[in-house]
C-alpha cells in the first residue's frame, strides 16, 4: 500500500527544501524511460480530463478521471476501482499486477471534488513507477520521486493548483513545496513549449509558479553555459585557474561545476540544464556539448 503525503489544514512549507532530491528524481526518470520515453508525453493532461462538479455522481466521476489519468500515463487499460474511507492520508493505492488498481481517497474529497483529479494524479503515478520498476530508496525520496513524475509526465500540474490559502485555511497536496511543483512545470515547460499557468484557478498555484519558474531558469544561466551572468563568469575564471594550478583539489560546494585533471588537460563537469546528469567537456573555450542522457545540446564557454 503506498500513501500520498497530504498537508490539509496545516502550515505551508515553501521553498525549496528538496531541489536536489527533485533534480535526482528528473535524472532517473530520463534514465529509466529514455528522451523517446519522455518525449511520448508531450502533452498535458487537459482540464477537461480531471473537471469534476458538484452535480456528478461520486464513483462514476472519480472512475471516469482515473480512467483518464490512466490513459495519459499510458498505463495498459484496467478498470480503476475508486473508494472513499477515513484515513490519515490524502489517499493510498494498492500496487498490484492488476488487472485492476484500487485506490482509496479520504473521506473529505466527498465533498472536496474539485480536487480529486490532484489526489488519484500522484496515486495513479505511484502505480506507473511500480510496472517500470523505478523506484528509490527511504519514504521521503519515493514521494518525491512521485511528485515529480506526475509533473514531469504531464498531470502534476493539478496537485499545484490544489494548493490554496487564506486567512483561516491552507490545502497543499504532494510531499513537494508549491514552489518545487512550479520548478518541475516549469522544467517540462521548457522542453515542450507549453504554459500551465493558464489552467490555473487559484491564485496562490500561479504565483508558486512563477517562482519555481524563476529557479528553473537560472538552471540555464549558471557557468560555465554562455547564458550564465558576469558575476558567475568570474568565479569560474578563477576556479578555473585554481584547479589549473592545483589539480585534484576537491570542488567547491556551493558551485555546480568541477574540475578534473586527465591526460589531455583540463575537463569541466557540470550538471544538464534539461535532466541534470553530469555533462563533461574539455577546458578549451567555446563549445557546444551534448548531454549523453537527454540529448541536450548546450552552449557552453569553458
Amino acid at each position: 500500500m503506498s500513501d500520498g503525503s497530504d498537508g490539509d489544514g496545516g502550515p505551508v512549507a515553501h521553498g525549496f527544501p528538496h531541489l536536489d532530491a527533485v533534480r535526482s528524481a528528473i535524472t532517473a526518470l530520463y534514465r529509466r524511460i529514455s528522451p523517446d520515453g519522455v518525449r511520448a508525453y508531450d502533452t498535458s493532461l487537459v482540464p477537461a480530463d480531471a473537471a469534476f462538479s458538484d452535480v456528478d455522481d461520486l464513483h462514476l466521476g472519480a472512475q471516469r478521471v482515473a480512467g483518464a489519468l490512466v490513459r495519459h500515463l499510458r498505463l495498459p487499460q484496467a478498470r480503476v476501482v475508486v473508494g472513499f474511507r477515513r484515513m490519515e492520508h490524502a489517499a493510498s493505492v494498492e500496487l498490484t499486477a492488476g488487472p485492476e488498481y484500487f485506490i482509496e481517497l479520504n473521506d473529505r474529497f466527498r465533498t472536496h471534488r474539485r480536487d480529486i483529479g490532484a489526489a488519484l494524479a500522484h496515486e495513479i503515478t505511484h502505480v506507473l513507477l511500480h510496472r517500470l520498476g523505478l523506484e528509490l530508496p527511504g519514504t521521503r525520496d519515493n514521494e518525491i520521486l512521485t511528485d515529480t513524475v506526475t509533473a514531469y509526465l504531464g498531470a502534476g500540474w493539478l496537485l499545484l493548483d490544489a494548493f490554496r490559502q487564506d486567512a483561516v485555511s491552507s490545502q497543499k497536496l504532494g510531499y513537494l513545496t508549491p514552489e518545487e511543483f512550479g520548478y518541475v512545470l516549469a522544467k517540462r515547460a521548457l522542453v515542450f513549449g507549453e504554459d500551465p499557468s493558464v489552467w490555473f484557478t487559484s491564485p496562490q498555484a500561479y504565483t508558486a509558479y512563477t517562482r519555481g519558474r524563476a529557479e528553473a531558469l537560472r538552471d540555464l544561466q549558471r557557468p560555465p553555459l554562455t547564458a550564465a551572468g558576469w558575476a558567475g563568469r568570474r568565479r569560474y575564471a578563477k576556479d578555473r585557474r585554481h584547479a589549473g594550478g592545483n589539480p585534484g583539489t576537491a570542488p567547491d560546494p556551493s558551485v555546480p561545476y568541477s574540475f578534473e585533471g586527465g591526460p589531455d588537460g583540463l575537463r569541466v563537469s557540470f550538471p544538464c540544464p534539461t535532466c541534470h546528469q553530469r555533462v563533461r567537456v574539455p577546458v578549451r573555450g567555446r563549445t557546444r556539448a551534448r548531454c549523453g542522457l537527454c540529448r541536450t545540446v548546450v552552449e557552453c564557454d569553458t
